[in-house]
């Protein structure tokens, strides 16, 4: 074991309470085929699991889509990898595959084959990006991602 290793596991045995709050700040593991209930008539609706972690800390992994355009300041979040941004013209067509993530800082975009956790907020209902116009349904909001080995 090498030293810097040695330190981390000795600082992490000294203090308990700090597993617990990155346990905590992980957020509740989110998968997409949790997000939405059966078809209805009115479209999508959210399943009872993701309208009851709205507003709180959710860690959701999917593929970065291609930005939108250049200095947006937000990510597409994608269940699989796509090469072209789903872009949606309204709430009522919005697919069940994509999240927007806005995220604390900006970040370097990550090749769309590279999956990715996002950690933030989530937020739920119809929303106008007021630089873009990119209407979501489904956000995550002071988020970060890590690339996925």
């Amino acid at each position: 074991m090498n030293r810097r290793n040695l330190l981390k596991l000795l600082m992490l045995a000294a203090a308990p309470g700090l597993r617990s709050r990155a346990a905590h700040a992980a957020g509740t593991p989110l998968g997409f085929d949790e997000m939405y209930g059966p078809p209805s008539v009115l479209g999508l609706t959210f399943s009872d699991k993701m309208k009851s972690l709205d507003g709180k800390n959710v860690a959701v992994r999917g593929f970065m889509a291609p930005p939108l355009k250049a200095g947006a300041h937000f990510l597409v979040l994608t269940r699989s990898p796509v090469s072209l941004c789903p872009f949606c013209n309204s709430d009522e067509d919005w697919p069940d595959s994509i999240v927007v993530v806005y995220l604390e800082d900006p970040e370097d975009f990550v090749q769309p084959n590279h999956a990715i956790e996002v950690t933030g907020t989530l937020e739920l209902g119809s929303r106008t990006d007021p630089e873009t116009g990119f209407v979501s349904l489904v956000r995550i909001v002071n988020a970060s991602y890590e690339v996925l080995k």
